[in-house]
């Protein structure tokens, strides 16, 4: 039985969450590898809709075990309340595990960037002010707090100690903030340490396990392709790996034993935060595309940037993270539209580039290269065959299919959990 990695092949916001939901009642374990609650799922069951943070989507599948892994930072005030707000509405929790090796969100890793980012005024990243980038910092920098150390009282205020020692002088003498008293922090995280405790657990050893006994495995990245710190646009970035090689580590289960790698692309593209985004659109088109696919933020409920698809980039996305199979989002929304621009390529000061440009500079002066496809005027939310959509709507996803370098084995056309056209078996 394999072992699957589930990714964000743009910067996000593609509906991973459905493609999860897709595969739910056919996987064992349900894994988030990376991130933290700064990004959202949105998945809809019913007439019912979720909004998910921190928590894996495979928490809404029934039989799924969800597992937060190392590679994860925990803010746990939010993760008790996302348990508590599902739980009020029938949702099972009672199987989730947490990883012993994740790190934890504390208050100080909180103020420290929303202060770091206000610092930087028209510099500014684009974070979220969750504490995520602080944290993992902290994780770097040999600092970092862990879920295993709520255990032990001693260790615990220890190592706070130790990390307030120097970002209390940077909070006073450079933001000229309060001072966090290390009994306050440590005070906070106790209070949840029962509540807590039953949910710990050696992930990387039960993950392993289950493949070991055939389960089937389904690893969720956080964010996206073009958001990951090594492969995407530096530096606006998440602070994490959310390509498919973050769930090897992310998670303590070898690269060896990953079966299928899908990622996840809308049929057009948006992007949150600041950083280059060579397809967006600042014209009726963008609002368009922003109100018929009501882009915004799940988390933060920031309107998202948005431009046409970028198949540079879905290729990009595809070598990167060895992707087997797309899963194609929100194809409903390009419904009404006359004309349908893919970006093809980019125009770099007058030389045609094919490949997303290694260099930052070149990436963010990239001018897009179109081909226009023609639209079609029919609801498509009722297709369940490939044969059911439009003539042009087939042919603008073979078209971007054959640009992107992979196979697109389902497609969304509505937002609700079965209005989807499946091509290929995922798991096949």
């Amino acid at each position: 039985m394999p072992a699957i990695v589930l990714i964000g092949a743009q910067w996000g916001d593609e509906g991973k969450g459905k493609a999860t939901d897709l595969l739910g009642d056919r996987v064992d374990y349900v894994v988030k590898f990376n991130g933290g609650n700064n990004a959202g799922h949105t998945v809809v069951v019913g007439d019912k809709k979720y909004a998910l943070h921190l928590l894996p989507s495979g928490i809404l599948s029934p039989g799924v075990t969800p597992v937060i892994s190392n590679g994860v930072v925990v803010d746990i005030e939010v993760l008790f309340h996302e348990l508590e707000a599902l739980a009020a509405r029938g949702v099972d929790v009672s199987k989730l595990l947490v990883s012993a090796n994740a790190h934890v969100i504390t208050a100080y890793h909180r103020t420290l960037d929303k202060v770091t980012e206000r610092f930087l005024g028209k510099k500014q990243i684009g974070t979220t002010g969750r504490g995520i980038g602080p944290s993992y910092a902290d994780k770097i920098n040999r600092v970092g707090i862990r879920i295993q150390d709520l255990f032990d009282e001693g260790i615990l205020r220890q190592k706070v100690e130790g990390a307030l020692d120097l970002k209390n002088h940077i909070l006073v003498k450079v933001y000229n903030r309060r001072a966090i008293t290390a009994d306050e922090v440590i005070d906070d995280l106790l209070s949840y340490t029962e509540r807590l405790r039953p949910m710990v657990a050696d992930t990387s050893l039960v993950l392993n396990r289950a493949l070991d006994e055939g389960k089937t495995v389904l690893f969720e990245g956080g964010q996206a392709t073009m958001l990951d710190v090594d492969h995407g646009t530096y530096p606006f970035v998440t602070s994490s790996n959310a390509t498919s090689g973050g769930a090897a580590t992310g998670s303590g289960v070898a690269p060896n034993r990953i079966d299928r790698v899908i990622a996840v692309v809308k049929a057009y593209t948006t992007r949150v935060g600041a950083g280059p985004f060579p397809t967006e659109l600042f014209d009726e088109s963008g609002e368009f595309l922003r109100s018929q696919g009501f882009e915004f933020g799940t988390t933060t409920g920031r309107p998202r940037r948005c431009g046409w698809y970028d198949a540079p980039i879905a290729r990009y996305s595809a070598r990167i993270n060895g992707v087997t199979d797309f899963v194609l989002t929100k194809l409903d929304v390009l419904t009404g539209l006359e004309k349908i621009p893919v970006c093809v390529a980019y125009d770099v000061e007058g030389v045609r580039v094919d490949e997303v440009p290694v260099s930052q500079s070149d990436f963010h002066h990239a001018v897009p290269i179109y081909e226009e496809f023609p639209g079609w005027s029919e609801d498509i939310t009722g297709a369940r065959e490939f044969s059911d959509l439009p003539i042009n709507a087939q042919n603008y996803v073979l078209a971007i299919e054959k640009m992107s370098k992979a196979r697109i084995s389902a497609i969304g056309v509505g937002p609700g959990r079965d209005e989807i056209v499946v091509r290929h078996d995922l798991l096949e």
